[in-house]
């Protein structure tokens, strides 16, 4: 008798731990697992980014205003950000773009910040400085409303974007002598 019960139970065991469903279920939860990681992994990569917008965007703000040394403080800020962006919460597949971005982007913000008298020379690498944050931002999104907006008399009239806060123009390039030439391009 008591042979017949160890068997049931070994066989009811073995029914339960075989069972389909079960390894559905396991197999359900461990891609859950894996999603929620992936989830985690972006949002800490996209916090990475908001900060480094954030600091552009004080960059941005002080050119707009005329103020030289502030522009190379905000500069030497975004430099420290870039610097400190969590490269573990970017994904394999956005890596090189970010790496390429974020080499070229900490390039202009030195110059900005070595050239703290000379305010036309900080426009000139702000140019291409907003071409990066712009391709970070089509990289990995905002959890921010942002505009792309465009002076076509920047850059020795070639033309050339920066990312603002605000639906109000404001431009980098020409600060108070033209404060209000451009228009937007683009929401974010």
């Amino acid at each position: 008798m008591k042979n017949i019960i160890f068997i049931t139970v070994v066989i009811v065991f073995v029914m339960v731990s075989c069972n389909p469903k079960n390894k559905q279920a396991e197999t359900t939860n461990t891609l859950i697992m894996k999603n929620d990681s992936k989830m985690n992994s972006a949002q800490s990569s996209n916090a990475s980014i908001n900060e480094v917008v954030a600091n552009y965007l004080k960059l941005k703000n002080n050119l707009v205003n005329d103020n030289s040394k502030e522009a190379a403080n905000s500069g030497n800020a975004l430099v420290t950000t870039i610097g400190k962006v969590d490269m573990n919460s970017i994904s394999k597949e956005q890596m090189k773009d970010y790496m390429d971005i974020a080499d070229d982007a900490k390039e202009h913000a030195e110059h900005i910040v070595s050239n703290g008298g000379d305010i036309a020379h900080q426009r000139e690498h702000f140019v291409m400085l907003s071409k990066d944050v712009n391709d970070l931002i089509q990289l990995f999104g905002t959890n921010q409303k942002l505009y792309q907006d465009f002076c076509p008399m920047a850059d020795d009239n070639k033309g050339a974007i920066w990312i603002s806060e605000t639906k109000e123009i404001k431009n980098p390039y020409f600060g108070s002598q033209m404060a209000t030439c451009g228009s937007i391009k683009k929401e974010f």
